[in-house]
């Protein structure tokens, strides 16, 4: 079941936030909870009675220190910021992740938003989101260095205002 995140959900989030922390920044109790309450969306697919994945975005003009969040408010007037898709090991690669980006794309969609965007790294590298995103239609618009250079971000962007994108043909499955 696709619902809004409730401050009941926290511990798991943080959990599958933590079983991921490698391609993520960290999470603790009490940012989540400012980041929640800021949130556009705060989505969470719920399985069986557990979560089993949490997509978490904001829109232009969200008080948030976000490196890759301020690049883009620096640059785009209005746009969707992903800030982390988190899915499940066992539940990778069924339509999860999709799902949640469907969700993001109808909510941009319904408000006008001419563009969702998101990173991901580079360096290290993170080919399982690269491939992902570039199958729903994102492209890279920039990059950036982080941590001293030892991170580096692939900036990326969806035109929701083209309506060419592969997450308005993903059907709802």
């Amino acid at each position: 079941m696709l619902r809004d995140a409730t401050p009941a959900d926290f511990a798991a989030i943080l959990a599958l936030n933590e079983a991921f922390v490698a391609v993520l920044s960290p999470l603790d109790g009490e940012r989540l909870a400012r980041l929640h309450a800021q949130a556009a969306l705060h989505r969470v697919i719920e399985q069986d009675g557990r979560i089993a994945a949490f997509l978490l975005a904001f829109r232009e003009g969200a008080d948030y220190d976000s490196p890759n969040y301020q690049w883009f408010s620096q640059r785009h007037a209005r746009f969707l910021y992903v800030d982390r898709v988190v899915v499940a090991g066992d539940m990778q690669a069924r339509g999860a992740g999709s799902r949640l980006y469907r969700d993001v794309y109808a909510r941009a969609s319904r408000d006008d938003v001419p563009l969702i965007t998101c990173e991901f790294d580079i360096e290290p590298p993170n080919p399982a989101s690269e491939r992902f995103h570039a199958k729903l239609g994102f492209r890279e618009i920039g990059r950036q260095q982080l941590d001293s250079g030892r991170k580096t971000v692939s900036l990326q962007a969806l035109d929701v205002a083209a309506g060419h994108t592969s997450l308005g043909k993903i059907d709802a499955g």
